[in-house]
């Protein structure tokens, strides 16, 4: 049987697979995903290290095969876990505008309907995003700090005196430092859903716990894919929320599945994804590796902060980047 794949280079351009060799590509990618759980390297809970590995450990044991673990009593030494309380932080950074997602379900950056919709973007004062969270004030709509440019450091300098703005190990271990240090304040209605990133992220919760759910590149056949028209929330003065449209904007390529409640109806192939389940809590921190897709949600106040490292785009990249064309093929061909 042959299988026949043509890619320009243009994500929007066809790509065609012989129908009679659907169902031998669709088993192969079964295969190749059973071969990684059961045979290679994957593990079927994540893994707790007691302290943080050498540099070089680091990159051997984790990096490089691309696994994720917990690792507890990483970041003792920074005064953020004994400082970050609402008082203090109303203190030292309580008068700063920065930058607020807000929704009407906690859903930020997700299918909603027909369209993948971003958060309204507001700003406001610091000591105003804690009103709303020790439920000071009353506020329509789902607040969540979590503007991904490295928001810790562009807009609340002050207060990376409380904690490192590298990982020294992990600095090392790459031989560079992060793209971007990021903060983050959440609601515990706000939840981010299921996506991947081209970094190696190192979660570090500070206060409250995070809870996520974790699926590897190797699941990629199983996970779907469908093109949304763009548009952003708008609440309006009555503080009801509206859809708007992106005007002349291309369609995104997003998840529709939610990993809480799946729909198996209309995604059958999501049965054969393993997600694995972890909660990260104050003081732990969470390697994720790059392209892992991942959901999250947080107790109510959780504070983190995470640090995002660019991955390498090697042969690594260029093996998921086959994977995605495959599958992407596989599920075109369902559909026609």
């Amino acid at each position: 049987v042959f299988i026949i794949i043509s890619r320009s280079g243009n994500d929007n351009d066809p790509m065609v697979v012989m129908a009679d060799g659907l169902d031998v590509l669709k088993t192969c990618l079964k295969h190749f995903s059973e071969e990684a759980r059961a045979e290679l390297y994957l593990n079927k809970d994540v893994p707790y290290l007691e302290c943080p590995p050498s540099p070089l450990e680091f990159y051997r044991e984790w990096i490089g095969p691309n696994k994720p673990c917990i690792i507890r009593n990483a970041f003792n030494h920074w005064p953020a876990l004994c400082r970050w309380s609402p008082a203090y932080l109303r203190e030292r950074v309580g008068s700063k505008v920065i930058s607020v997602a807000v929704t009407p379900n906690g859903y930020a950056d997700a299918v909603c309907g027909d369209r993948f919709v971003m958060p309204e973007e507001r700003h406001m004062p610091f000591s105003s995003v804690l009103d709303i969270m020790e439920r000071k004030v009353e506020s329509e709509g789902v607040f969540y700090v979590q503007k991904q440019c490295s928001n810790l450091t562009e807009e609340l300098p002050e207060l990376t005196e409380d904690l490192e703005t590298h990982i020294p190990w992990m600095s090392e271990a790459l031989g560079k430092k992060p793209d971007a240090v990021n903060f983050w304040l959440g609601d515990s209605a706000a939840v981010t859903s299921l996506h991947k990133d081209h970094y190696e992220n190192l979660y570090c919760v500070i206060t409250g716990e995070k809870h996520f759910i974790l699926i590897p590149p190797s699941d990629r056949p199983f996970i779907p894919y469908e093109l949304y028209q763009p548009a952003t929330f708008s609440q309006g003065e009555d503080g009801t929320f509206e859809v708007v449209d992106e005007q002349n904007a291309d369609k995104v390529p997003w998840i529709p599945v939610d990993p809480l409640s799946p729909d198996y109806e209309r995604y059958p192939e999501y049965r054969q994804a393993r997600p694995l389940s972890c909660t990260v809590r104050a003081g732990e921190m969470l390697f994720l590796p790059a392209l892992w897709f991942h959901h999250v949600r947080q107790s109510h106040g959780c504070i983190a902060v995470n640090f995002w490292y660019d991955m390498e785009f090697d042969i690594k990249y260029n093996y998921f980047q086959l994977l995605d064309s495959l599958s992407r093929a596989v599920g075109q061909l369902e559909k026609d």
